[in-house]
């Protein structure tokens, strides 16, 4: 039996190459005599470009830039297709990753660092730009990013907002005349793990922003400022935010950067296999496991384990979805896909106690079914 491994990553715990590694080990010392290819997989998500970069060969380049609240640190970038693309993670410069728990501020967070990577990359003479978008501490609809490339977010005197987004139910015009120039003949392709759009009930800041630290007045803050910002980009543009499909993503910067820079707002894990080769690896395979943090109803809208799960469906291929958690509920509309779901960790263990385990469980888990599917092939 040939298996293939293609798990996301285990949020807040294991990156998807780590969690791969240990499925595959847990798998070992099992009684199942099977070979097995670790193809660890990313949506659009964290870690995401990481993984694009390694599978395409590509390098990084550093860079200095600023974090979500404006401090200078260290990140990077890649460069794949003989220095023709870059690969940017945003949350390498504007992620949760960057601040500690009591730093989060989605009010004043923004994403001015990622759009100083933007620039680093054409420096770097590139044609293309892919952003893995996930992994945000920001819900400033992109405007970091556009400050940075030259755009300028103006009040009802033309002045410039001083803070962003805490400031953007203020805006009253954008101008677009000072954005970099070499932005628009350049591909932009934004990797997104969400289908959320900017506004509304399951938008950017009523449905992501209490991930990032945001209260209720909060939330109803963020929300008013992203209303306005759609309101003054369609009267400028024609173009509603609020109608993008994945808008919603990375706190609204999928919307800004689809609204003005044209970038193409795509399903994360498609771009990601299909870029990557895994129809191949798949077409190999007998069985497939794949997996990430948390399984819910937010699990069959574009995240890394649905995407496995539908091309080994198409093939025929049995699936076995392994989680952190899996929501009450959404084993039914999950069960559509995946063969068998898999909660590794033990009921009622403490969330700090799992995540530090998640390796450990991954391991057990995988050694348990590999038991089972050696004892089934026996009879």
């Amino acid at each position: 039996m040939h298996i293939l491994i293609a798990p996301n990553a285990f949020k807040n715990s294991l990156d998807a190459t780590a969690a791969a590694e240990a499925v595959r080990q847990g798998l070992q010392r099992s009684k199942l005599k099977c070979t097995c290819e670790c193809f660890p997989v990313g949506d659009g998500g964290d870690g995401t470009a990481a993984l694009l970069i390694q599978k395409c060969g590509g390098k990084i380049v550093p860079a200095e830039v600023h974090d979500p609240l404006g401090r200078k640190i260290r990140a990077g970038f890649g460069l794949i297709d003989g220095g023709r693309t870059a690969v940017i993670e945003m949350a390498d410069a504007s992620g949760l990753r960057r601040l500690r728990r009591e730093e989060y501020d989605p009010l004043h967070a923004n994403t001015f660092g990622t759009g100083e990577l933007i620039q680093r990359t054409l420096d770097a003479g590139v044609d293309k730009i892919i952003i893995g978008i996930g992994g945000s501490a920001t819900v400033d609809g992109g405007t970091g990013i556009l400050r940075a490339l030259g755009v300028r977010f103006l009040d009802a005197r033309g002045k410039i907002l001083p803070n962003l987004p805490a400031d953007l139910a203020g805006l009253e015009s954008v101008d677009l005349s000072g954005l970099d120039q070499r932005i628009p003949p350049c591909t932009l392709i934004v990797l997104c793990d969400v289908e959320n759009s900017l506004l509304g009930k399951e938008g950017a800041a009523k449905f992501f922003g209490p991930q990032k630290g945001a209260t209720e007045a909060v939330v109803k803050k963020l929300e008013a400022g992203l209303t306005r910002f759609r309101d003054v980009v369609l009267q400028k543009t024609g173009k509603d935010l609020a109608t993008k499909k994945r808008g919603g993503a990375a706190g609204g910067a999928a919307a800004g950067l689809g609204g003005l820079l044209n970038a193409k707002l795509i399903n994360g894990i498609d771009h990601f296999l299909d870029v990557t080769g895994f129809d191949k690896a798949l077409a190999e395979a007998d069985f497939v496991i794949t997996g990430e943090g948390h399984m819910d109803a937010q699990t069959l809208l574009g995240k890394g384990p649905y995407g496995v799960a539908l091309r080994a469906n198409k093939k025929k291929i049995p699936v076995i979805g392994l989680a952190g958690q899996i929501s009450p509920g959404a084993g039914v509309p999950l069960h559509r896909y995946f063969d068998r779901l898999l909660a590794i960790n033990p009921p009622s263990v403490e969330l700090e106690k799992a995540l530090k385990q998640t390796a450990q469980n991954l391991q057990w888990v995988a050694t348990e079914l590999g038991n089972r599917l050696a004892a089934k092939a026996s009879i």
